[in-house]
């Protein structure tokens, strides 16, 4: 009688326990969700976090009024255990449907279709494989645990299948651009988006026919929360926003700012004429060289007033919303306002550094922050300090930028992952530009650029 009178007792103070997967998400007020670091899944960008998965998980925690709790495992192969295991309450990894792993978790309907390719560098003078075939004694390197590892096993004998770890899709693309790996597989959607900068990874043949990816849930008998995600789904689907998301991330993946030296010069003439006066204007204001404004410009938009990219930044200096609000931007499509809030902008990421970094590695450093984010620039001096470089001095930073896409480094970072290969380039293009732009406006002589400017480190401007 005492057990049911304190039962009832419970039961008016905190009410009913709520029992469905669903009811307990709601409840906690958090939706747990385990993804990966990479430019397809989730990543910190300069803006704050996102990618094509993180985008999704956030508009679903939204659309349930709960925040989004994300787990990164260490290994791609504990993705699938984490959500057997009840770690967390379904998986958005940018995971391929597969027979094997539908006999595991419970999948969504597919939001995207993607085929794995077979991926090596052109002009490595190796021959271009039509088939599995032509790859007797080859190495071909994947992520373990993945799809591709999976589908790789079918043919095994014909060629060695090498698998790693703790090595994202990413990297192994990377090392095949190096000429390090001979082959590799990787999704089409991850192949796109790392031609870009890698333009000698070549697609040799694609390895599938066309593959769906989902999200991963427990498959228990409770099936709440899943079919909460499948009317979620539907609803973005219908509405647009699911295409939204994916034209964000996917629909324009081209290099927007790696041009020839001629096409340069051509448009030195035809465009850098009617926007001269703003950026002469706004370099005086702060006491820097225009010219190096108008590097950035070129750099971040070939001078197009209208340029917009994939992830919504517009016009000539090509500014997030966020960033335009924090310089008091109102246009971003007004060149003489976007060059304004840019030339502000650049000093205000400048003026973060610590007082000691000297020109022009302060230059430099806030060029890689102007791009990757302030947060991720410190991640990597904090990497080159670890590592006994100097973390003011932008040669010893360039050379570990690019960590910041391996998980063995960021992993241990406070920002986490990013296209730490990226900001270099784009430092490294800017200075050309700038060079060329201080030749052309000397009357040809190369000699009369500011010495504080001159190319150092052993980067060399374009040649002429």
């Amino acid at each position: 009688m005492l057990f049911f009178l304190l039962l009832i007792g419970t039961l008016l103070v905190f009410g009913p326990s709520p029992h469905s997967h669903l009811e307990r998400v709601m409840k906690k007020g958090t939706l747990t969700v385990v993804t990966r670091n990479s430019p397809t899944t989730y990543y910190v960008g300069p803006e704050g976090p996102t990618g094509p998965e993180y985008d999704l998980a956030k508009a679903f925690a939204e659309h349930l009024g709960v925040e989004l709790k994300l787990i990164t495992p260490q290994r791609f192969s504990d993705i699938i255990p984490a959500i057997e295991h009840g770690d967390a309450d379904f998986a958005a990894a940018g995971l391929t449907v597969t027979e094997s792993r539908a006999a595991r978790v419970r999948f969504t309907p597919p939001y995207q279709t993607i085929t794995q390719q077979l991926v090596y560098r052109s002009g490595s003078g190796r021959a271009q494989p039509a088939s599995f075939d032509s790859l007797d004694d080859a190495v071909i390197d994947v992520v373990a645990g993945s799809s591709h590892e999976e589908l790789l096993a079918t043919g095994a004998g014909r060629f060695e299948i090498r698998p790693h770890r703790t090595t994202e899709s990413e990297e192994l693309l990377y090392l095949v651009w190096q000429g390090l790996m001979d082959y590799t597989v990787a999704d089409s959607n991850e192949v796109m988006l790392n031609q870009r900068f890698y333009p000698e990874l070549t697609v040799a043949f694609d390895v599938s026919e066309p593959e769906e990816l989902a999200w991963a849930f427990p498959p228990d008998e409770d099936t709440s929360l899943y079919d909460a995600a499948v009317a979620f789904f539907e609803q973005i689907r219908a509405d647009g926003r699911l295409q939204q998301i994916l034209e964000r991330h996917y629909g324009h993946a081209e290099r927007l700012d790696y041009v020839g030296t001629r096409v340069y010069l051509r448009h030195i003439e035809t465009r850098l004429p009617e926007y001269r006066d703003w950026f002469e204007r706004a370099a005086n204001e702060h006491g820097i060289d225009w010219r190096l404004l108008a590097a950035i410009g070129y750099q971040e938009s070939h001078w197009n007033p209208l340029a917009r990219s994939p992830t919504g930044v517009r016009g000539l200096m090509m500014l997030t919303q966020r960033t335009a609000r924090q310089m008091d931007v109102k246009n971003r499509l007004d060149p003489e306002e976007s060059i304004m809030g840019g030339a502000n902008y650049f000093m205000h990421v400048k003026a973060k550094l610590p007082d000691r970094i000297q020109e022009p590695d302060r230059t430099w450093l806030a060029l890689a922050a102007y791009n990757v984010g302030f947060g991720h620039l410190e991640d990597a001096r904090k990497i080159t300090e670890h590592q006994g470089g100097d973390p003011d001095k932008w040669v010893d930073v360039m050379e570990r930028l690019p960590l910041l896409s391996q998980k063995a480094y960021y992993q241990y970072t406070r920002f986490g992952y990013a296209r730490g290969r990226e900001p270099v380039q784009y430092v490294q293009n800017i200075r050309s530009y700038y060079d060329i732009l201080v030749w052309v406006t000397s009357d040809g002589d190369a000699t009369r650029r500011p010495a504080s400017m001159d190319p150092v480190y052993g980067i060399a401007p374009l040649s002429l």
